[in-house]
């Protein structure tokens, strides 16, 4: 803490990484406040020199350690570098085409703009003080937070992101040329007409040429076949490719929520889109550092809407004021399951946990039981259903989504910490129709208070991290 206070002092340059470690899902992690609040008390000693925090995205065509990086998400420890890894390493990275590194700058924030948006008097307050002013931890929190947001708001989406995003979507991570050429030209409209930022930077290159840059970089494998050419991600790709479409979620957050409410049925209101929209606009802000209000995210779905409409992946019926997609297995529908999909699993994650907890009733279930039974079931869906994302099961999304759902008053904590709600909670269960399948809804209904009971005996002890303060 002193050396950093005397480096701010200087007006040096510091380099931190607020997320505490690398994501192992190209997701930006929930940040820890330990270096941020360094920077904010030495700065209130010596605020000579202002300061600015400069988000800052790096976006990568391919990883030098995939295979370091499939062993980490299959839970394998990270291993140390060495010289000897170095030398054995760099001929191989030399011989290999890992393609462009984009750097982009986010919009730089000002730490006293922070300070007096807390504490209007905060230059009266001494650094030196023992006392941690009460404003302290909320300031940091805010700061964590924009930061993350600006980084998320200077993105940058290169031919391996919009690759990911359309072949993840599939079975088999396999498409048609023509249908992935469509995929590919649909995202591209999304961005550029819906645009998600002014910083937010996209490929100049057409889907045509996105196609045959993934060829040439080794990403992608073409089957030659009469009837038209197949392209898929070679061998272990998937999986790595995983990482390239997190890290461009948070910009079709809008379209997925729209695809994802007609997955299970062909009719809803556009008015019920971005009701539900705005209802669960919060969980999926938090999680993926969108910068927008619930009002402003009611503005972008209806702008999005009104493209997907333009685009004949849904008819609109002015009277009824009705949304509807075509029947069956047309090209548009294909293409709105393909939309969906990115974040298809994190909003059945939401639902999961609503569902299990209405599913046990008030005062049976903890945060931390809630937390287990979610991770449980998510991790029994993934195999009986589909091939989940790592994330899917995450145990640490689960609990933010929990406390989420604390902080915005749908559930409180009773009588020996059991988890109470009220009937806004069993409004969002019986709305979970519109985006859980029929059979992960009947997976969820064999949550019984039984199995809750059978459980509570895995569930793992966990430190409590003040807010605003750094566990490491």
């Amino acid at each position: 803490s002193e050396y950093v206070a005397s480096l701010i002092g200087q007006g040096v340059s510091i380099e931190y990484f607020i997320e505490g470690g690398r994501s192992r899902t190209g997701r930006l992690l929930a940040p820890k406040g330990g270096m941020l609040a360094m920077t904010l008390r030495a700065f209130l000693r010596q605020p000579r020199r202002p300061v600015l925090f400069q988000p800052v995205y790096i976006g990568y065509e391919k990883l030098m350690e995939g295979s370091s990086y499939l062993d980490e998400l299959s839970g394998k420890p990270k291993e140390k570098e060495s010289i000897w890894g170095l030398l054995v390493g760099v001929p191989r990275v030399l011989r290999s085409n890992y393609g462009r590194v984009v750097v982009n700058f986010g919009e730089p924030i000002r730490l006293d703009d922070i300070l007096s948006r807390h504490a209007p008097d905060w230059r009266e307050y001494s650094g030196d003080s023992e006392r941690k002013p009460e404003w302290m931890a909320a300031a940091v929190d805010d700061l964590a937070e924009r930061i993350q947001v600006g980084i998320n708001g200077a993105a940058d989406v290169n031919a391996m992101n919009l690759l990911a995003l359309a072949l993840l979507s599939t079975p088999n991570q396999a498409m048609a040329e023509s249908d992935l050429l469509a995929q590919l030209q649909l995202s591209r409209t999304l961005l550029e007409a819906v645009p998600y930022a002014s910083r937010v930077t996209v490929t100049d290159l057409d889907p045509a040429a996105i196609i045959a840059y993934g060829e040439e970089v080794g990403i992608l494998a073409r089957t030659r076949h009469p009837l038209g050419d197949v392209l898929g991600f070679k061998g272990d790709q998937a999986v790595l490719q995983s990482y390239f479409r997190n890290n461009v979620l948070h910009l079709f957050a809008c379209a997925a929520w729209v695809a994802c409410c007609f997955q299970t049925n062909r009719r809803m209101s556009r008015s019920g889109v971005v009701r539900l929209g705005r209802l669960v606009y919060p969980f999926i802000q938090q999680e993926l550092f969108l910068p927008w209000t619930e009002e402003e995210f009611g503005e972008r779905l209806h702008a999005t809407i009104a493209v997907l409409v333009e685009q004949g992946l849904f008819s609109f019926d002015n009277e009824s004021g009705q949304l509807q997609r075509g029947p069956g297995q047309t090209d548009e529908v294909f293409r709105l399951r393909v939309i969906a999909h990115s974040l298809l699993q994190a909003f059945e994650r939401y639902y999961i946990a609503i569902a299990v907890l209405v599913k046990n009733g008030p005062g049976t279930v903890s945060s931390a039981e809630l937390e287990n039974l979610c991770h449980l079931t998510a991790q029994r869906l993934a195999l009986l259903y589909s091939q989940a994302a790592p994330e899917f099961f995450d145990r640490s999304l689960f609990r933010g989504f929990i406390a989420k759902l604390r902080e915005l008053g749908f559930v409180r904590v009773g009588e020996g910490g059991k988890l109470h709600y009220d009937d806004r909670l069993e409004g969002w269960a019986r709305d979970s129709k519109l985006i859980l399948s029929r059979e992960l809804r009947h997976s969820i209904l064999k949550i019984t208070p039984e199995m809750a009971r059978a459980v509570r005996e895995e569930v793992p002890a966990e430190p409590v991290v003040p807010s605003g303060e750094d566990p490491g």
